[in-house]
């Protein structure tokens, strides 16, 4: 992500997530930020992403989806296998995909979570 305050949002969580820190409410609140952001990005996939993920704060209190797993997903099982992790590692790992969208592999990493957020 190139915008300067989203990425500045995206330090902040991060930072406080490297000391196992996780605030739900101020959390959300910069999802929200991050969302209307990245509205001008036209990327679906991030803007979804990040709504889902507050809503899904919002109703659990805490991040409950883990870290997709590396393996291929196969045509039949379209559900992905994911690792088994703590919440702020998924946490962190999910905010670190926002920092580069111009990977392939993070946007679809992205779309695993939001399909993890839809089947929760």
């Amino acid at each position: 992500m190139e915008n300067k305050q989203a990425l500045q949002i995206l330090e902040k969580q991060l930072k406080a997530l490297a000391q196992n820190k996780i605030e739900i409410t101020p959390l959300i609140a910069d999802l929200k930020k991050l969302r209307e952001i990245t509205l001008e990005l036209n990327n679906p996939v991030v803007t979804k992403s990040l709504r889902l993920a507050s809503e899904h704060l919002e109703a659990n209190h805490d991040f409950l989806i883990g870290i997709p797993a590396d393996e291929p997903v196969d045509e039949e099982n379209t559900e992905a296998i994911h690792h088994s992790t703590s919440a702020i590692e998924s946490l962190q790992y999910y905010l670190s995909l926002f920092t580069d969208l111009n990977k392939k592999n993070n946007l679809l990493d992205l779309k695993e979570y939001n399909n993890a957020f839809l089947a929760f």
